[in-house]
């Protein structure tokens, strides 16, 4: 890493615990010194010494339209310019709840926070209170955020830490939360409040669902009066207008969701049917509050975000992400090294080996046999910037035009004849 990158992170490190502000920028996983970014376009991300990297990691996942959207930006001065915070209801709220609820069939209702986290937090809270059940289903390798309760086996950061658990989460946390393979029913009960899972996982690499498996779990849930909650913070406004939920074809109860909706900014959101959420405070006795949720620069940005995201932009996302996946799977042929690629409309996974995975322990025998730290690096050093971590899925944006995509491709053929001859 080049001079000014080393001497940022030499000061964070002496102000920041281990100099980052969430674990997975430490390049703690793939070895070396995270690069600091100095400014971001469409596209493009350039670092503090001014090198220029094709980003697909997009701030993982809230980039869709591509960084620094100039009606985004716009929308965010003009909301910025009447203040920023107000501890107080504003209509950019109501307009940006009224616009989800109007894409996610079956969800009627929807509270904002400020992140995804919050959101899962709450809709467990909620899915507790109003089930009157403590039990909690969870599926080793998706990650829900850093709640204590759902921080078991958990994916993303915590598996890119090499950490089975967390420090400081007790037995009594996580008591009521079990953990299953991911693409296998669980057995579940009357103490069952609620089971959550992210409907394509994508904080273990990229894994789909298996044929009947979302299905199962609506099936599953209702035959014993549980609630299920699809964890949308990276599919939510993605995959389709909306979401899974639309993609699949399987109403939850619950929905949570972040990134998108926030056009960059921090956000989150839980929503579902009227019958659950009217058991939230003020109506109920459920409570949950943020004084910064709603926030209307983060309204402004997710509106203008959403309205740009027409059933047209889903599409070419789409046709995007399939051009990338082809482009690096023939680069990592021709360059001798075994890859796949699984690819969900405009989210695409990979990993070195020879068959996709299909659940946690599948994807961790790919993420840790060494190869992907070698091309991270090989990557970057020819300036395409992919996630430190082998769990994170690719975010492609309606920013990367073909001749980006193509490049690419390119500079993946180099880096893959660099790793090979090392190998």
């Amino acid at each position: 890493m080049t001079d000014v990158n080393r001497l940022l992170f030499e000061r964070a490190v002496r102000v920041i615990p281990g100099g980052v502000n969430s674990p997975v920028r430490a390049f703690g996983s793939v070895g070396g010194t995270p690069y600091f970014v100095e400014r971001a376009d469409g596209p493009y991300v350039w670092d503090a010494d001014g090198k220029r990297y094709i980003d697909y990691v997009q701030s993982y996942g809230p980039g869709i339209l591509g960084h620094a959207h100039p009606a985004v930006l716009e929308s965010i001065t003009r909301a910025a310019s009447n203040g920023t915070s107000y501890g107080a209801p504003t209509e950019a709220e109501v307009v940006l709840a009224e616009m989800v609820v109007d894409r996610i069939v079956g969800l009627e209702s929807v509270r904002f926070v400020s992140s995804g986290t919050e959101a899962t937090m709450s809709a467990i809270r909620l899915a507790r209170g109003a089930t009157g059940r403590s039990g909690i289903v969870k599926f080793a390798g998706c990650y829900h955020g850093h709640g204590d309760a759902l921080l078991a086996a958990g994916g993303s950061g915590v598996a890119n830490q090499g950490l089975t658990g967390c420090d400081g989460v007790t037995a009594g946390a996580v008591a009521d939360t079990i953990v299953g393979p991911y693409n296998v029913l669980p057995d579940l009960d009357d103490t069952v409040a609620a089971v959550i899972v992210e409907p394509v996982a994508a904080n273990m690499g990229l894994i789909a669902p298996a044929p009947g498996f979302l299905e199962g779990l609506r099936l599953a849930c209702d035959a014993v009066g549980a609630l299920l909650v699809f964890d949308e913070v990276i599919t939510g406004f993605r995959l389709a207008r909306g979401g899974a939920a639309e993609r699949f074809g399987v109403t939850p109860d619950l929905w949570c969701f972040g990134k998108v909706i926030g056009g960059g900014l921090p956000v989150g959101a839980f929503g579902g049917r009227w019958d659950v959420m009217e058991h939230l405070a003020p109506l109920g006795g459920v409570y949950q509050g943020g004084t910064l949720s709603g926030n209307p620069l983060a309204m402004a940005a997710g509106r203008t975000t959403l309205e740009l995201l027409d059933d047209g932009a889903f599409d070419r996302l789409a046709a995007t992400t399939a051009r990338l996946a082809a482009g690096l799977a023939g680069a990592f042929t021709a360059a001798g090294l075994d890859a796949v690629l699984p690819r969900v409309g405009s989210l695409l996974g990979i990993y070195f080996g020879e068959v996709a995975p299909s659940n946690f322990d599948e994807a961790k025998a790919l993420a840790e046999n060494g190869l992907y730290p070698m091309v991270f690096h090989a990557l970057l050093e020819r300036g395409v910037a992919l996630a430190p971590g082998a769990y994170e899925a690719m975010f492609p944006s309606l920013a990367h035009s073909d001749a980006v995509v193509d490049e690419t491709a390119e500079v993946a053929g180099a880096a893959a004849k660099a790793v090979v001859a090392n190998l």
